[in-house]
């Protein structure tokens, strides 16, 4: 059997560092704001949840505090209407669409 200097093995491995993902941090024009809502919208209609997540993510690219004063909101009730476990009224979504300057269309199916 033969002993292994335990320092050298682990001085060799090498740390890995890794940053949380925003993806409001990419979000910087209307139109990537409008894209990115409206893929949303397409890949996964259904999915309230994640359509309200991805509102957020485009009201916190525009700034939370802006876009809570334009729909008519307090900052922390968007933010707890937009979250991971929000759910927000219709009367929530339409209003921050509004501030958020994006429309909601309907085509047939």
């Amino acid at each position: 059997m033969t002993k292994t200097n335990s320092k050298a093995v682990a001085s060799s491995k090498k740390v890995t560092t890794t940053f949380a993902y925003d993806i409001s941090e990419q979000l910087r024009t209307p139109e990537e704001m409008a894209a990115y809502l409206d893929a949303w919208l397409e890949e996964a209609p259904d999915d309230a949840t994640g359509i309200a997540r991805a509102l957020g993510d485009i009201a916190r690219a525009k700034g939370m505090t802006q876009v809570a004063r334009d729909a008519g909101l307090s900052r922390e009730s968007l933010y707890k209407a937009l979250g991971e476990n929000g759910n927000p009224t219709f009367a929530t979504v339409l209003k921050v669409a509004r501030a958020l300057g994006v429309r909601f269309h309907a085509q047939v199916a």
